[in-house]
């Protein structure tokens, strides 16, 4: 498992040094020496993504980057992402991002689509039932900022519109009242949520990309809706039907029994809320 986070690590590198070029998957392969299907299976399986999505996705955040912070044009900044021409460039940012790329440095309000990955070596996890992780899950603190922050980046693809600075302030308040739970392995979050029993909702839950397929997701839930809201309906928000951006997060809270409910927006982006009834928890964490 460590050799092939290793050659993931490398391909992912390699894109980061030229995300100002256009790249694709058989370029990418052949700068790790791999052949394209095989890198395919590993990187998809080791980040969640195909490596044409993480590239797109890397290459518009920096263009977003430079669209609120530099007063590049507009032509010059879509030949940076990788792009043949302005209105390519355009037609996919507004497809990420909601908004034409003037708007958007109109706006100068920066947020990620996908940040650089960082992945773990060694993503090892003792076999276990969601019970048994459930039980393992703790209560975060302040001191645990950073830890936390570092899991944040890595699934900042769920959350359209996150400002970290701002992030950060609110989840300080959560911490205080208790309501931020996480779960670790090796010193490594690899789980966290943020929850509010007044209001019956998930206001943030993200899992870290090599531990989606272990139950991670299935026990912090588990733990929230037994211990903090017991008998009660459990809602949350993430992308609506058909949005580009979306790397699997409703069809993954559709998987846990959530049904789709009101369409919403959040910080000016399209959202749509998902309940969990509580007639559904008797099926939570079986696999």
């Amino acid at each position: 498992m460590a050799g092939k986070t290793q050659n993931v690590m490398a391909a992912i590198d390699y894109i980061e040094a030229h995300l100002d070029q256009k790249l694709d998957l058989e370029q990418v392969a052949e700068a790790v020496h791999y052949s394209k299907y095989y890198l395919h299976r590993m990187f998809t399986a080791a980040v969640g993504l195909t490596v044409h999505d993480y590239v797109q996705r890397r290459q518009l955040t920096e263009a977003a980057k430079l669209l609120a912070f530099s007063r590049r044009p507009i032509s010059e900044i879509a030949q940076l992402a990788g792009y043949a021409s302005q209105q390519a460039f355009t037609d996919a940012f507004k497809a990420m991002y909601k908004k034409a790329p003037g708007q958007f440095r109109e706006e100068e309000a920066f947020y990620p689509l996908q940040l650089a990955f960082v992945l773990q070596p060694d993503p090892a996890l003792p076999e276990t039932d969601t019970a048994a992780l459930a039980e393992r899950v703790q209560t975060a603190r302040e001191k645990d900022i950073d830890r936390w922050m570092q899991l944040v980046r890595l699934v900042v693809d769920g959350f359209p519109g996150l400002i970290e600075e701002q992030y950060i302030d609110v989840l300080r308040d959560y911490m205080r009242a208790g309501r931020a739970l996480w779960l670790c392995e090796n010193q490594t979050a690899i789980g966290a949520v943020l929850f509010d029993p007044r209001q019956g909702s998930i206001d943030f839950l993200g899992v870290h990309p090599q531990y989606r397929r272990r139950g991670v997701t299935e026990a912090l839930l588990r733990c929230v809706v037994e211990r903090y809201m017991p008998g009660r309906p459990v809602s949350i928000t993430t992308y609506r039907a058909g949005d580009r951006a979306d790397t699997g997060y409703r069809e993954a809270f559709l998987q846990l029994g959530f049904a789709e409910s009101e369409l919403l927006t959040e910080f000016g982006y399209p959202t749509q809320r998902f309940v969990l009834p509580a007639e559904e928890r008797g099926g939570e964490g079986d696999d």
